[in-house]
């Protein structure tokens, strides 16, 4: 039987973690941020810090001699030249256009074939950092943010070329690519790898028709960029001409994201903005601009631009709030850990109702970030809402697992939520209480699935080929703990690893040896996963254990000594886990379409007051 092509197999982690990777390719991934880092110091500059990487390259933050600070975007020098050269793109647009809420571009070179551009430095994180601290904004920091987000659209809308109109298009509008200092309260719009100019203005017409117009070039084909799907709106993701438009859906999407908490736009029918406590007049707009039909959106997207500067002289005092209480159990710990949560899901089976392996032709190592987000195609708003939220789980320090079961009664949630950081913790219930609503407010039969470890304890084993055969490495083991558990136990009440049967998506066949092993350690009182991931040359093993019967531990590490000596039996590609939770817990919820409406009170000074 043929192996399946390995796209197709399993979760692929939006931002692939070095501890996921072979020796070999964090290696060159290390060297690579290591000789950047090294060129800049070369060139007089201090304070050298690695601010992330992308498909496309690196960030770095440095000081000049005269002490001020930078932003430095080195492209991947492996790409091909006409994927370097979008930097070149990048820094030529950001540079048309000058407004104090967009950073300044100091120059692009080249420093040894690799293309670098360098930009002030905003002061600042990124709100989507910001937001997994806070939990969500105030209403009025997200009106303050909207304010300033309306002034920058206006920039772009009346930016002319030689005297001409020729509205510029941001086009990846998000959180993420949006700098927040808490203390002066402003923002600054980078990452401009998607910008281009208009090719439609607000009004849906052709721009302009001299020397720098459009309608002497091609109208047929959008000159747009995709952006990230979870924001652009849908002319954007559909492919339509380059427009103003495209910028206002973006910011419709990162302010509801920002109100509500959530890593996507997609929530906006079971959480609506007119739910979040907003402004009534802010909401009702907001919610218009996410859910209207086309011509709603284009008056609410008027109405925004228009009128911001009124609702910004609104007086928002910040409203005490109440401790928000989790939908279903989590546990946090004091101990902070060197996390690296990655979330393996059974996504696919679940959120895809029809053949999407057209989308996997033209799939190339460049994409791969963003090829997973491709099966959200023909999806509903919540179900890509719930893609979302899930995701969301795995930038908090957590290990565990979740199942959601759909029935036509209600949904029942089994959960393993494991916290180690207690200062996240607000954020984090807040995050899985609006994965929870998404859950309750979708109608369907069947069940959802996710594993979270620790991407740091993944054990590696490779192989000069697929014809070769994996073999441990000596002295590999797979870590656990032991903690005490109550001493009357209810085994009736244990979550065993295979009673919600077999997960379609996966694909690699376990040899009987493990499968006896792993039916032995169901015996044992105990939580955790265990996951297999057979690549051509690579197989990785993920684990995350907690031995809750101590009694039985020379039993339980045997078994797994003894799974780890049955690896060069292992044949095919795929993945195949096994999850156990640490009780039969399950939370039993009443579907619920949406939220009420919950608006900011019309005086505040009575709810201070009180």
């Amino acid at each position: 039987m043929p192996t399946q092509p390995i796209l197709q197999q399993f979760y692929i982690n939006e931002e692939q973690s070095l501890y996921l990777m072979s020796h070999q390719d964090a290696q060159k991934i290390k060297d690579w941020v290591r000789l950047c880092m090294e060129q800049l110091e070369q060139l007089g500059f201090s304070d050298i810090e690695f601010i992330g990487k992308g498909a496309y390259g690196f960030v770095f933050g440095g000081r000049s001699g005269g002490g001020t600070d930078y932003v430095f975007k080195f492209s991947r020098i492996n790409l091909p030249q006409h994927v370097q050269d979008r930097l070149e793109e990048e820094a030529w647009m950001q540079s048309q256009v000058s407004h104090r809420f967009i950073p300044a571009v100091s120059e692009y070179s080249k420093i040894r074939k690799q293309s670098v551009l360098i930009m002030e430095r905003a002061q600042g994180e990124d709100l989507e950092q910001y937001l997994l601290k806070a939990g969500r904004l105030s209403p009025r920091l997200v009106v303050r943010i909207a304010a300033q987000l309306a002034d920058v659209l206006k920039a772009l809308r009346q930016f002319k070329r030689a005297g001409e109109s020729a509205p510029v298009v941001h086009g990846d509008i998000k959180p993420s690519n949006i700098v927040f200092d808490p203390v002066s309260e402003e923002i600054r719009l980078i990452d401009w790898g998607s910008s281009v100019f208009a090719q439609l203005d607000e009004s849906g017409q052709p721009v302009g028709g001299g020397a720098f117009g459009m309608l002497g070039q091609d109208m047929q084909h959008t000159n747009a960029k995709l952006g990230d799907v979870y924001f652009i709106g849908d002319e954007q993701l559909n492919g339509g001409l380059s427009s103003p438009r495209f910028d206002e859906q973006g910011v419709a999407g990162t302010l509801y994201a920002l109100a509500s908490g959530q890593s996507c736009r997609y929530g906006f029918r079971a959480i609506p903005a007119t739910s979040l406590g907003l402004p009534k007049e802010f909401a009702l707009m907001l919610q218009a601009m996410l859910a209207g039909d086309f011509t709603s959106r284009t008056q609410a997207g008027d109405y925004f631009l228009r009128n911001m500067q009124y609702m910004s002289k609104l007086v928002l005092p910040d409203l005490p709030s109440t401790a928000e209480k989790p939908l279903i159990p989590i546990w946090s710990y004091d101990q902070d850990r060197d996390i690296d949560t990655v979330v393996y899901s059974s996504r696919k089976s679940f959120l895809r109702e029809e053949n999407a392996d057209h989308y996997l032709a033209a799939v190339n190592d460049v994409e791969l970030e963003k090829y997973y987000k491709n099966f959200m195609h023909g999806m509903g708003d919540t179900e890509r809402a719930l893609l979302a939220a899930v995701s969301r789980l795995g930038k908090f320090p957590i290990v565990g697992g979740l199942a959601i079961r759909w029935e036509e009664s209600g949904v029942f949630i089994d959960s393993s939520l494991n916290l180690y950081n207690k200062a996240l913790k607000h954020s984090f219930i807040i995050a899985v209480n609006n994965m929870v609503t998404l859950a309750r407010a979708i109608r369907r039969v069947g069940v959802f699935k996710c594993c979270m470890f620790n991407a740091r304890v993944t054990q590696h084993v490779e192989r000069a080929s697929e014809q070769d055969i994996f073999h441990p490495l000596p002295g590999m083991h797979i870590p656990y703990e032991v903690h005490t558990a109550p001493q009357v136990e209810d085994k009736s009440r244990n979550h065993s690893y295979f009673e919600d049967g077999q997960d379609p998506d996966e694909f690699l066949q376990l040899p009987q040896e493990i499968m006896r092993e792993i039916a032995y350690l169901n015996e044992i009182h105990h939580t955790g996963l265990l996951i297999f991931e057979a690549l051509p040359t690579h197989l990785k093993i993920h684990s995350y254990y907690v031995l809750l019967d101590k009694q039985r531990e020379q039993d339980f590490a045997g078994a797994l000594q003894r799974i780890l000596s049955c690896i060069p039996l292992i044949r095919g590609l795929g993945v195949s886990g096994f999850m156990k939770m640490p009780y039969k817990n399950t939370r039993q919820l009443q579907h619920q379409d949406a939220l009420a409406e919950n608006f900011y009170p019309r005086d505040p000074r009575e709810r201070l007051a009180s």
